[in-house]
């Protein structure tokens, strides 16, 4: 390249350093994003030290019971309380109710509710808030999937300021734990339109962080709330990073612009052994409180038969997924209850990776291999899973499974969305062929009426496989009805098979967590419900309060 003159060099000189320093300055931002927040907040708000967190996904709204995806929950748990909720060892605990009185056959809760509890806005919380968030569960108009647990109640009645009542025509086993869902403010939201108010964004509750900023697909942050009434949370200021890609958010907690985040089995594994790591950061692993899955789309006309659903479970290879996808960091998966609890099967029926039974059932069902594609009617089997973006092992899981199925002629395409998009547009909606999620597993094995329910189907619940069994309705029922725990074990035992047997989902693992923190964080204590569970009472070394 020539130049005429040393103006125009000089002029093509300035637009390089100028572009470099821009650059420069760009990476410095993201590199130090976390002492950038510290510095920028203490001068503001003097309130001392500051969790970064790494958020894989957005928040799809901030209004507790109204999403059911797990960003949302996650931030939501810092911001509102329930009447109840469970502890480090999954044992149901008062929250917001300080006792609660079982009565009447077991047919009637009283929650006695704490007298000194104020909403973030400085407002007092009572009785009405309850009865105005049980009755906003049951409105029609109420956008949640979670309506059918408080749809069941025969009466609810505040009994005075602080006490508040629920009846039900019969025993209802899972009552107590339904309890634990946002209590919402009720003077902020009265005549509110759920899908429109402005506390979708700029939520109140009376948890242990308040709102304080959301940038969509950027950060939500959130303070400390100095009038929790169990106490103001040792770090002030929670921010949580959303960073899709899980390689950008290991980077950026490197760097120091993350404090904590969940590693994938790659970084578990291979990329956080060093010295210089592990002087800087606390690396935990334990089995996560969830199983991953793929859900059929039983509305679409290639899953409808039981027969296709069996022959695919037997041709996907769940050891080579565990294996190739998490690097051997998690276990086989057989259902959606928790395992080693008092009402999980272990002999509930299992699907071996047995590619020739899988054929021999697609024969059956009329489907078969011709010049190496497997058709009916000359219609060639394929379909399309759709799973998130930045969840590196479930996209390798959904190519092992693309694998698995083209030796038995089957054609899967793989589609990776923006979560909310996904959860929004195509799952709620039922707009998919399958899908490659999770879900969490909880204590209580009535949880998964939401999931497995025909009158859960939805928008009403969490089935948006479309899966309905009028028997595991049946026994779902019957289970809640009693509190003699070896009938419920017997209807959970006959539910799991059926799910195993109608096989609406493919069970494929239940991933490790493996969080990890910066070795200046203290306060941590490990349990069954993991670590996360009492981030109130995590503080930085060299801050007393």
């Amino acid at each position: 390249m020539k130049f005429n003159n040393k103006k125009k060099l000089a002029a093509y000189l300035f637009t390089i350093i100028l572009f470099l320093i821009i650059l420069s300055s760009v990476l410095f931002y993201y590199e130090f994003s976390g002492r950038k927040y510290k510095e920028t907040f203490h001068s503001k708000h003097n309130l001392g030290n500051i969790l970064i967190i790494g958020l894989p996904a957005d928040a799809t709204n901030l209004i507790g019971n109204m999403a059911a995806d797990a960003p949302t929950a996650e931030v939501a748990s810092q911001i509102y309380d329930g009447l109840v909720r469970y502890n480090r060892n999954f044992k149901i605990v008062p929250d917001l109710a300080k006792s609660w009185k079982i009565s009447n056959g077991g047919k009637t809760i009283t929650f006695y509710l704490r007298r000194h509890v104020y909403w973030q806005n400085g407002q007092k919380f009572t009785a009405k808030d309850v009865m105005f968030t049980y009755r906003l569960m049951v409105n029609p108009k109420t956008p949640t999937p979670y309506a059918a647990e408080y749809l069941k109640v025969y009466k609810a009645k505040i009994i005075g300021k602080y006490i508040f009542s629920v009846t039900y025509k019969k025993p209802y086993a899972p009552a107590l734990s339904s309890w634990g869902l946002s209590i919402l403010p009720e003077k902020l939201l009265t005549g509110k339109n759920l899908l429109t108010t402005k506390l979708r964004s700029r939520p109140v509750g009376t948890g242990p962080y308040s709102f304080y900023k959301w940038v969509h697909g950027y950060e939500i942050v959130l303070k400390a709330n100095p009038h929790y009434f169990m106490g103001a949370p040792r770090i002030k200021m929670l921010v949580y990073k959303i960073v899709p890609d899980p390689s950008s958010m290991f980077l950026m907690m490197k760097s120091g612009g993350i404090s904590y985040m969940g590693l994938s089995p790659i970084q578990f594994k291979y990329e956080s052994g060093s010295k210089k790591f592990n002087s800087k950061f606390r690396k935990y692993i334990h089995p996560s409180l969830s199983f991953t899955f793929l859900g059929y789309n039983l509305l679409d006309s290639l899953f409808k038969n039981v027969d296709v659903r069996q022959a695919l479970n037997y041709g996907i290879n769940k050891k080579e997924i565990i294996k190739g996808a998490l690097l051997g960091l998690g276990v086989h998966c057989y259902g959606p209850f928790m395992p080693g609890t008092y009402f999980y099967d272990k002999n509930v029926k299992k699907y071996a990776y047995n590619p020739i039974k899988a054929l021999k059932l697609l024969n059956e069902a009329g489907w078969h291999i011709k010049n190496g594609v497997l058709e009916k009617n000359g219609k060639p089997f394929e379909f399309t899973i759709l799973t998130p973006q930045g969840n590196q092992e479930r996209l390798s899981a959904a190519e092992i499974i693309q694998q698995n199925l083209k030796k038995i002629g089957i054609k899967v395409d793989i589609r990776v969305m923006e979560w909310t998009s996904l959860i929004s547009e195509f799952i709620m909606k039922k707009k998919f062929q399958t899908v490659l999620l999770g879900f969490t597993i909880t204590p209580d094995p009535y949880d998964n009426a939401a999931i497995f329910m025909g009158s859960n189907i939805v928008p009403k619940g969490l089935n948006f496989t479309s899966f309905n069994n009028p028997e595991i309705d049946v026994l779902f029922r019957k289970a809640r009805s009693t509190f003699n725990l070896k009938r419920q074990r017997k209807y959970y035992f006959k539910i799991q098979n059926i799910i195993s047997k109608e096989a609406p989902y493919t069970f494929l693992y239940i991933p490790y967590a493996m969080p990890v923190v910066k070795r200046s964080i203290n306060g941590i204590k490990p349990a069954p419900a993991g670590i996360g569970y009492n981030i109130r009472k995590w503080y930085y070394s060299g801050f007393s309060h």
